[in-house]
């Protein structure tokens, strides 16, 4: 190897290997490169000490309502704009996994059920400071007993007094909880298959919630568990389109391949970091990248990423001009997710020893990947979701 060849500067580490990102429209990728911007500006600096507090990064609120990213969604359109929704959430994952669950709860399954189901009031109330991000939405369906069982064993019932509904239970792992202002929440009717839901206040003196802890995943969200005991919510709350599980299948059919494209962007951190590494890192007198066995595992992780950009972006598509469904939404989130996964833990081993610690930055993605693999559909019943659709059968129970 000559002079020249040892000196050469290092290509760029790029995880988009086959050009995807070409293929976005100009307001796409300004999009995508504003929110860049803001999460390497205001969160990449501070978000190791805020994993290890279990604390969200605040200033990320004052610094998003910036951009105006939510002005044109739930205008004249029943959703966002679906690639430039993926793409902020992809590039807020790609430094903090837990600011794209923030996002995706309050923009995505908050926002999108006011959006969907509630009457014009409510949309003319809630929509405007929500997007302005002046109130900062939840949304409350898994339960303590109840996660992937939700369509039909929902705990949290609800009984019409009056002017009033009664809402009695609790809600899990509910994002955004601790310091919202107001929590879709799903209750169960009296009535066979009837399902409910309500925009519950906060300021509610009958909800309760308490700050989940402990957690070895996305330490920056603040779960919340909520406990609502004859809590009265005015019939004019009731989101109006909400009557049985298959309206709050529409919003969750709306948020997987979100978190389809949580997980490319999760991925690509991890990638980005373990490239950064290997570079860098010195054994045996030289870069442990120009090691095989290093490279091989670089090559897997950047298969990955490709063929995930390739699926989110196209399910994304799908869902632009109409032709997505559930089955294709699942798939994305199954494939993603596990690809993910995978892609997080080999930057982690490439490091070594250093790979659990926060500070070469494969650590905190290793870990929050956990959470994407579990929630809006565990691998299990995103895989059932698509085998369904494969066989014509059935192989839920």
């Amino acid at each position: 190897m000559s002079t020249t060849e040892r000196r050469r500067e290092p290509p760029p580490i790029d995880p988009d290997f086959y050009g995807w990102f070409g293929t976005l429209t100009d307001e796409e990728s300004e999009t995508r490169l504003k929110v860049r911007r803001l999460m390497e500006t205001v969160v990449a600096p501070v978000v190791n000490d805020c994993w290890q507090r279990e604390a969200f990064p605040r200033q990320v609120i004052d610094e998003i309502r910036t951009l105006d990213l939510l002005d044109g969604w739930y205008r004249d359109e029943p959703g966002p704009p679906p690639v430039a929704r993926a793409v902020i959430s992809m590039e807020l994952a790609r430094v903090d996994p837990g600011t794209a669950s923030f996002f995706g709860v309050h923009a995505g399954l908050c926002m999108g059920s006011i959006a969907l189901c509630g009457s014009d009031a409510q949309k003319a109330e809630w929509l405007p400071p929500l997007r302005r991000w002046e109130r900062i939405g939840a949304f409350g369906l898994t339960e303590p007993e109840v996660g992937s069982g939700t369509a039909g064993g929902l705990t949290m019932r609800c009984r019409r007094d009056g002017d009033e509904w009664v809402l009695d239970g609790q809600k899990k792992w509910i994002g955004n909880a601790p310091f919202a202002d107001v929590v879709v929440i799903w209750a169960r009717g009296e009535e066979p298959g009837a399902v409910h839901g309500f925009l519950v206040r906060t300021e509610n003196p009958s909800y309760q919630v308490e700050k989940i802890t402990g957690k070895i995943a996305q330490r920056t969200v603040q779960s919340g568990l909520i406990t609502l005991e004859g809590c009265r919510v005015p019939e004019s709350d009731r989101l109006p389109g909400a009557n049985t599980f298959a309206d709050v299948g529409r919003i969750l059919r709306m948020g997987r391949a979100g978190v389809a494209w949580q997980a490319v962007g999760c991925a690509m951190g991890a990638y980005e970091a373990a490239v950064k590494y290997a570079r860098e890192r010195q054994q045996f007198g030289r870069p442990i990248g120009g090691f095989q066995l290093i490279q091989q595992k670089l090559v897997v992780m950047l298969g990955n990423i490709t063929a995930m950009l390739g699926i989110a972006l196209r399910v994304t598509r799908m869902q632009e001009d109409g032709t997505q469904r559930d089955e294709h939404s699942a798939l994305a989130k199954q494939f993603c997710a596990a690809k993910c996964r995978e892609t997080v833990a080999l930057a982690r081993d490439l490091m070594g020893g250093n790979g659990i610690l926060l500070d070469y930055g494969a650590a905190r993605l290793f870990a929050d990947a956990e959470a994407i693999y579990s929630y809006e559909g565990t691998n299990e019943m995103t895989t059932l979701i698509v085998g369904r659709a494969i066989t014509g059968l059935s192989a839920f129970v």
